[in-house]
């Protein structure tokens, strides 16, 4: 049969297995900071399962872990380095006149 004629049938592609995140030997705690870390997003967020490539049971103790690190101040809430900076003062405030009556 000519390979023109089998529409439906996929090519078979060779593909690289990708080890899994967390190895049988580590251990979820919220003070294994180096283990975390690798599931929090630049901006502080806990990354997705489907990111993670995790099992629903270790996203669901990784997810208790970070919150329990973040209570204890280990982790910030936010990582948001331009949180508490301000440029010079606003157009808002320095276009401002007071009422003479």
């Amino acid at each position: 049969m000519d390979k023109s004629k089998r529409p439906f049938l996929k090519s078979k592609r060779s593909f690289r297995r990708r080890l899994p995140p967390i190895q049988s030997g580590d251990r979820i705690d919220y003070r294994n900071m180096s283990l975390i870390g690798r599931f929090i997003s630049e901006q502080g967020k806990i990354l997705s399962r489907r990111v993670n490539r995790l099992t629903l049971k270790q996203q669901r103790l990784i997810t208790i872990a970070i919150k329990q690190a973040r209570i204890l101040s280990l982790l910030p809430f936010l990582n948001n380095e331009k949180q508490f900076e301000r440029t010079e003062s606003t157009a808002r405030t320095t276009g401002l006149r007071t009422r003479t009556k």
